[in-house]
């Protein structure tokens, strides 16, 4: 269970496409209703095969096709040179942030119309991705977090601060994500000890940013790309603090393994993947259907009991008990990811980052 949530997460956030709309008749009969909907491969596309897209064609009638995303930037230039030749290789897809972002630069997202997704408005606003003209180019499909983990054997007391990474005591101990579009932790730097997020809106800012978070570089063991390589460690305590999955963290734990995971009191970092219809889909009512459908509590709810994610819709209308919210998600406000910031500065952030941090 724990290594396939691994392979899921690392296709969720390397950064997809999809999408759909134009037309449909609305008078079709049931058995020609069909959608293409693009999901990450393996685990994920797995367990919305078996616990999903078939009560959502128990409910409505529509057929669906699931496509396994590759990952990557593939699944978006995928989508952008179909629809340049008048062709969707799905209708509806879950991308990333940053993928939104991009598509949004060559308009390949067809704005989705609200009147017709009534359970958006249980949406948290983070999760309605916006063209600039404030146009809806995708909708929440679903969320995780990263927070601060620990091996409960080394560590009897649960960190309560992302400032702990840089405490002399915790020399050579760390296991930090080696990519600044993966880690965030510019992000968590800012949130912690520059009064936000919004300080890395300058290159000035982001300088310091990257400054402070340098000083972290003695505690750090271990750069990581392989997570399952980062969770054995954890497990272990060869490695024994970190920042990892939240959901995957919590599934080691319950199967007996000493680590933990925190949400520190700046908050854990919560990245998400969105529902972007591309402008060459012929499936626009169908696409709004099925877009409506997953924005329901209940659905949001069903993921979180069966995938691990965490709700995009408000926690207060949901059922999901205190234990099973805690399992997936946290009231504290979130670090949300600029990403923005890997969108426009991406190949300067790079450097930087090799320069002063992992180099």
């Amino acid at each position: 269970m724990i290594t396939t949530s691994i392979k899921r997460r690392t296709l969720l956030g390397a950064g997809l496409a999809g999408a759909s709309m134009l037309a449909m008749p609305s008078i079709l009969r049931a058995q020609d209703k069909s959608l293409k909907v693009g999901v990450y491969g393996g685990y994920f596309k797995d367990s919305f095969d078996k616990n999903i897209f078939p009560e959502f064609t128990k409910a409505t009638g529509i057929a669906v096709e699931s496509i396994a995303e590759p990952t990557g930037e593939a699944w978006l230039v995928q989508l952008e040179q179909a629809a340049r030749a008048g062709q969707a290789p799905a209708d509806v897809s879950m991308m990333s942030q940053v993928a939104m972002l991009k598509g949004q630069s060559t308009d390949l997202w067809t704005p989705l119309d609200t009147a017709k997704i009534k359970n958006a408005s249980n949406l948290l606003d983070r999760f309605v991705n916006k063209y600039p003209d404030g146009r809806i180019a995708g909708i929440g499909a679903v969320s995780w977090y990263i927070t601060l983990v620990t091996n409960t054997d080394v560590y009897k007391e649960a960190p309560t601060s992302w400032s702990t990474f840089w405490d002399p005591a915790n020399a050579d101990k760390l296991g930090l994500l080696a990519l600044v579009s993966n880690s965030f932790l510019l992000e968590v730097t800012a949130k912690t000890f520059m009064g936000g997020t919004n300080a890395l809106d300058t290159e000035e800012g982001l300088l310091k940013a990257f400054e402070k978070l340098a000083e972290v570089k003695p505690n750090v063991r271990l750069w990581y790309r392989d997570e399952a390589q980062f969770e054995q460690s954890l497990k272990s305590g060869e490695i024994p603090m970190g920042q990892y999955y939240h959901d995957v963290t919590g599934l080691a734990a319950a199967d007996g393994h000493p680590v933990r995971s925190t949400f520190p009191k700046e908050g854990g970092i919560q990245d998400s993947g969105c529902w972007a219809l591309s402008r060459a889909s012929q499936k626009s009512e169908e696409a709004h259907i099925f877009i409506d459908y997953m924005c329901q509590p209940s659905i949001q709810a069903t993921l979180s009991r069966k995938v691990g994610t965490s709700p995009t819709v408000k926690r207060e209308v949901t059922d999901l008990t205190d234990k099973e919210f805690a399992a997936v998600s946290s009231d504290i406000e979130p670090i949300v990811p600029r990403y923005d910031l890997y969108q426009t500065k991406s190949d300067w952030l790079n450097q930087k980052w090799t320069e002063l941090i992992v180099g």
